[in-house]
């Protein structure tokens, strides 16, 4: 049995070998930023002593205040009690380079969208810095519009949520990036209050966890609003909604982008007459599909 007597835990190196050992006896699931007990630990250690995330070495044998101590104690019970995601401990996520603010209100970033957008979708946007408008659909915190405001320095980008309480999250990181001037946060059901508007470009990482799937989520998932992440039994439901319209909404020779996660066998199956076109990045294959204007049916 693991002694939680925090008071014999003086230095950095303490309480990473007494998170690690906690959060691996307790069964925890990490996906929401880290893979494994260490980094987890790791990060939220450094996160409450504001020290730099990517800076542990020269810390270790740092000796904690006694309020130090009695945050981070605090913040291991609840990683390890309540099963709350990291994210929302520290009200920060990370996509590549870039934080955000995250709460309960929106899902915590991860998206593999997140590398595409580091060279501007280069492959399929021929001059990344001539695109003038594109949608992030179901933004959720904001993150990809934010991406993509950087990765198309010209572009007015709509970014569209169903959700009233996603859309505060996000107007909060689109004001911490100061870019109120050109991303525009829309409350809309799909394209349901976007009619008249035409982009370049199209990204969506929809809900798309299949019914099963969500039966069977991991604890850590359920502090996540439900709505952003299953999409009716199949997990298709907003996809159907986005692959209907979207072509009413693209410009000519414009572009679509869709993020479906490991259902790329069920798409296939449910649309066999699109030509979808498979996006890989370095760390997954299959996961993002991609069709021209002209490929969308309408």
């Amino acid at each position: 049995m693991i002694q939680d007597d925090t008071t014999l835990l003086h230095t950095v190196r303490d309480w990473l070998r007494y998170s690690v050992s906690r959060f691996q006896a307790a069964g925890l699931f990490f996906g929401h930023g880290t893979d494994n007990a260490y980094d987890e630990a790791a990060y939220l250690i450094l996160h409450t002593l504001h020290l730099p995330l990517n800076r542990l070495e020269p810390f270790l044998d740092a000796r904690l205040l006694p309020s130090e101590q009695a945050a981070l104690a605090e913040l291991i019970r609840r990683r390890v009690d309540e099963r709350i995601p990291a994210a929302y401990l520290t009200r920060e996520a990370w996509l590549g380079d870039f934080p955000f603010y995250v709460d309960e209100r929106v899902i915590v970033p991860r998206s593999y969208f997140a590398q595409l957008l580091e060279d501007g979708l280069s492959a399929w946007v021929e001059d990344p810095e001539s695109l003038e408008s594109a949608l992030d659909l179901c933004t959720g915190s904001g993150c990809l519009a934010i991406l993509m405001s950087h990765a198309f320095p010209q572009a007015h980008i709509d970014a569209a949520d169903i959700s009233s309480s996603a859309l505060e999250v996000a107007k909060r990181n689109v004001d911490d990036y100061g870019l109120q001037d050109r991303i525009e946060l829309l409350e809309s059901d799909v394209f349901s209050a976007l009619d008249g508007r035409r982009y370049d470009l199209i990204i969506s990482n929809p809900p798309y966890v299949t019914g099963p799937a969500v039966a069977s989520l991991p604890p850590e998932y359920l502090h996540e609003p439900e709505l952003a992440l299953g999409s009716g039994e199949d997990g298709l439901d907003v996809v159907r909604k986005i692959l209907a319209g979207a072509r009413f909404h693209l410009k000519a020779h414009g572009i679509l982008a869709v993020e479906v996660g490991h259902n790329r066998q069920i798409v296939e199956e449910a649309f066999p007459d699109l030509a979808f076109m498979w996006l890989d990045t370095e760390h997954a294959e299959g996961k993002i599909f991609l069709l021209r204007e002209d490929q969308l049916p309408g």
